[in-house]
């Protein structure tokens, strides 16, 4: 699953939220509606983060043919979902390879135990590294090499 910025005549309206496997969306957040918890000027739309983020990760766990489950991201708004925290928790104890993006300034003690786990390897994302990010990926999921 991936969350990405929704705009409107160039002004960010919210966050969208879409099932790679399947290409379902729904809103993750958004600042036209008053439902749900707040989060700034956003309101975390939490049927759409379950309906389609939890269920993106829970039928990837269950499916045998995927073997890597992608999380973007584990952050502030998706924090709000006890449903999504569990979901993450599945799998991250679960054998499939996972890579997830987690916001810097998320905290939650879901994600210290994430950080904190001996079989997790933490990759730092800055501008310097990002154009490369994806090579190292690639050679830690082929065990070529660990990234500390």
């Amino acid at each position: 699953m991936i969350t990405q910025e929704a705009r409107e005549y160039g002004v960010r309206i919210g966050f969208k939220i879409t099932d790679i496997l399947t290409g379902r969306e729904g809103w993750l957040a958004t600042a036209k509606e008053s439902v749900g918890p707040r989060f700034g000027k956003y309101c975390i739309d939490l049927h759409g983060l379950e309906d389609i983020g939890v269920q993106a990760i829970t039928s990837a766990l269950q499916d045998p043919q995927v073997g890597i489950v992608a999380i973007d991201e584990l952050g502030p708004m998706e924090l709000f979902s006890d449903k999504f925290k569990a979901a993450v928790r599945q799998s991250v104890a679960s054998e499939k390879t996972i890579i997830g993006t987690i916001h810097y300034r998320a905290n939650d003690p879901l994600l210290r135990e994430i950080r904190t786990a001996p079989d997790v390897r933490i990759v730092t994302v800055t501008k310097e590294s990002r154009s490369a990010l994806h090579q190292q990926l690639v050679e830690v999921i082929a065990g070529k090499r660990l990234i500390s």
